[in-house]
């Protein structure tokens, strides 16, 4: 089953921004990068660290605990397929923003 999440309109980060949000049970980092919005699970794969505060170069995230660093476009860690981030689609539907989850992920 598929859950659309509406993101409310003062929880859309601004151009460059990222925002923390609670949806269910999980927590999730939304991010406004030229326009173009990506979702994540705030848990790096590795360990578990936050990835909210993580440094942001372009579509690159780099994890403050350990260095690592992942393409938010295909989720994946940079040069490598081993480790993934839990990412989230999104729907734009009549200027109203959606974080699509599937249920029991």
């Amino acid at each position: 089953m598929t859950l659309r999440f509406e993101v409310s309109r003062e929880k859309v980060p601004e151009l460059g921004g990222r925002t923390f949000l609670k949806v269910e049970d999980k927590f999730l980092v939304l991010f406004n990068i030229n326009n173009h919005f990506y979702a994540i699970d705030d848990r790096c794969p590795h360990q578990g660290a936050s990835l909210f505060s993580g440094k942001l170069e372009g579509c690159t995230l780099q994890c403050g605990a350990h260095g690592l660093r992942f393409d938010l476009a295909s989720g994946f860690m940079m040069n490598s397929t081993h480790l993934k981030l839990s990412s989230y689609a999104i729907e734009i539907v009549e200027e109203k923003l959606f974080i699509v989850l599937n249920q029991g992920e």
